[in-house]
């Protein structure tokens, strides 16, 4: 495993961390605590020292999850968390839905709530990282927003503030980091094998700023493991039914074909593997959080970190965008 330093202000992490969203209860069809539990401790036995999750995730169960797994490790104190806020999720608790609903709520007293809640979840006094979670353009532009995150950090709640870019806003965007920079610690991007948005401006002015790089979905749901094709089929409670839609899904397919001469240089490694080593070459990355359902997928996930005789430059000529 190898370690990176998280952008100027950040701490160091390793280079592979662990996505929580998929263990969360919601939103990615059935799961098992106990098998969840395994994947977290797999990845911390693999040398991950970062954590990705959002108090939004199974309505706190996510974090709640991470907390267990910690209060078994020896090692907590080494182990960075970066938790998001901004979807109310409170008035829905008690309640059954397939799919989380959006409620929106960038307030200071919102987010200053959310924090406080999500410290008591993590069992924590402060949040190693508060991102706020994929806002839209329009609450970009308010002020309250990072009113919050500087009130959160003055009061010693947060260590280090950060912003989830809204996905395939990556580029309209972009001007926000350099409005805000020297609040944001830390950025969160959607960022993939086929879909490089992120390289056009966002990428560059997070490398002006030292600002530090978190990748999502690099693996696009699960299709850049080579788990799907045209044919699957994924349940109500699972929002990949519209985000993999038949019509997507196509599309993808046809695009990640493209790369197959890449995967066929390096035999002695998976799809997804190869497809996680490409975002964190990436100079402006430092860090790729995959979900991990189980431990083996945990434990195949981590050895992208030491693939580093890969170069960026590897991938470019089968780019699709």
């Amino acid at each position: 495993m190898k370690y990176k330093k998280l952008g100027l202000n950040g701490p160091e992490i390793s280079t592979v961390g662990f996505g929580a969203w998929g263990i969360s209860g919601r939103d990615w069809g059935n799961t098992d605590d106990d098998n969840s539990r395994r994947a977290i401790h797999a990845a911390l036995d693999a040398g991950v020292t970062f954590i990705d999750t959002a108090d939004v995730y199974g309505f706190g169960h996510s974090e709640e999850l991470i907390r267990q797994v910690l209060d078994e490790r020896s090692n907590r104190k080494d182990i960075v968390i970066a938790t998001k806020a901004g979807n109310n999720f409170y008035p829905y608790l008690g309640q059954k839905h397939k799919t989380t609903p959006i409620n929106n709520d960038y307030s200071v007293k919102h987010l200053e709530f959310a924090a406080e809640q999500s410290i008591k979840r993590l069992n924590v006094e402060a949040l190693d990282i508060l991102q706020l979670h994929s806002p839209n353009s329009d609450i970009l532009e308010r002020d309250e927003p990072w009113m919050a995150l500087e009130r959160l950090k003055k009061a010693g709640k947060i260590k280090h503030a950060g912003w989830s870019v809204q996905s395939f806003q990556e580029t309209a965007t972009a001007h926000i980091l350099d409005r805000h920079h020297e609040l944001i610690d830390v950025i969160q991007v959607r960022y993939n094998l086929l879909e490089r948005q992120a390289e056009e401006v966002l990428f560059p002015t997070a490398l002006k700023y030292g600002t530090g790089v978190i990748v999502r979905i690099p693996l696009l749901f699960g299709l850049l493991a080579g788990k799907f094709n045209r044919s699957t089929v994924f349940g109500d409670n699972d929002h990949r039914k519209s985000n993999l839609s038949p019509e997507k899904m196509a599309g993808y397919l046809r695009d990640f074909s493209k790369y197959q001469p890449f995967f066929d240089k390096y035999p002695d490694y998976s799809y997804a593997q190869l497809s996680l080593r490409f975002c964190i070459s990436h100079p402006a990355a430092h860090v790729v959080i995959p979900g991990g359902k189980t431990e083996k997928q945990v434990q195949e996930n981590v050895v992208a970190s030491d693939l580093d005789f890969i170069p960026f430059d590897a991938f470019t000529k089968y780019s699709t965008v």
